[in-house]
């Protein structure tokens, strides 16, 4: 029961990103709406690095709530913890943290 109560709160933060991901998708109807009606090229680019922002800060908090939850319960023994810890270590690499 417990577990499912975590997991549930697991999903419930992540979940709670989706209006920011709404958001994002919005200025990327936005950004395609600017280049259909020639924009300068600046303009676009200040907007896509806007939605380049908000997807990292997404990708951290997702990241954050991986580390605090999933990965916390995964040290039991040694060979978790190794996984776990090259898993980590590969997380940070992808995601340029």
């Amino acid at each position: 029961m417990k577990l499912l109560a975590k997991k549930t709160a697991i999903i419930q933060k992540a979940q709670s990103q989706l209006p920011r991901l709404n958001r994002i998708t919005g200025q990327l109807e936005g950004i395609k709406r600017m280049i259909e009606s020639d924009r300068s090229c600046s303009d676009v680019l200040i907007q896509l690095r806007s939605v380049r922002a908000a997807i990292k800060s997404i990708e951290g908090q997702l990241l954050n709530n991986h580390l605090q939850s999933c990965v916390s319960q995964s040290f039991k023994n040694e060979k978790e913890r190794d996984k776990t810890l090259s898993e980590i270590q590969s997380l940070f690499t992808r995601f340029d943290v």
